[in-house]
């Protein structure tokens, strides 16, 4: 996920600045537009290995009291680095597409 000013040219040279450094990125990295509609999100704090109930209670309690069902999977924006932050304080978005259930 980046900001909409990032175009593929800016894309490309941290790419080339990134590989000096790092080597080659995984296959799974790209730039792709992201054009979700309308979501649900919530804030998680702790490990990523505990969201299995924050996720839950999104899909399990708050969807249905609101009327929506999923218009396609979650996504994670993950807003800590795991390699300074300790697992129980790392925050991470978990965001659902979502679409009116009737």
């Amino acid at each position: 996920m980046v900001p909409d000013f990032v175009e593929r040219s800016l894309y490309e040279a941290a790419l080339a600045r990134s590989r000096d450094k790092l080597g080659e990125p995984p296959a799974s990295l790209r730039l792709e537009p992201l054009d979700e509609g309308r979501c649900l999100q919530t804030l998680h704090i702790g490990s990523y290995d505990d969201e299995g109930p924050t996720l839950a209670r999104l899909h399990n309690e708050i969807m249905p009291a609101k009327g929506v069902t999923f218009a396609g999977p979650h996504h994670e924006i993950y807003l800590s680095d795991p390699r300074k932050t300790p697992s129980e304080k790392l925050k991470t978005i978990l965001r659902q597409p979502v679409r009116s259930a009737g």
